[in-house]
């Protein structure tokens, strides 16, 4: 709940709309998704995912089949 009202503070802040806070919340939604696809090689790079996705979940906001399948694909050998 905080991230979402730090960004309608935001969008208010800067004079937007409705609008503007779609977007902001679609461009937050690709970086999630993005964090889930990343291949996370080295320990500390893992830790820091899951560590970072763990929170997200807590908040209830790990929740769209496309997170779950970019992260088991994130985790599948390119070799």
């Amino acid at each position: 709940m905080t991230s979402y009202a730090a960004i309608g503070k935001a969008v208010r802040e800067m004079g937007g709309g409705s609008r503007d806070y779609d977007q902001a919340s679609r461009e937050e939604e690709r970086a999630l998704l993005a964090i889930c696809a990343y291949p996370a090689v080295r320990e500390v790079d893992r830790l820091a995912k899951a560590g970072y996705l763990l929170e997200i979940e807590a908040r209830g906001e790990l929740d769209l089949p496309e997170h779950m399948q970019a992260l088991l694909r994130s985790t599948m050998s390119k070799a």
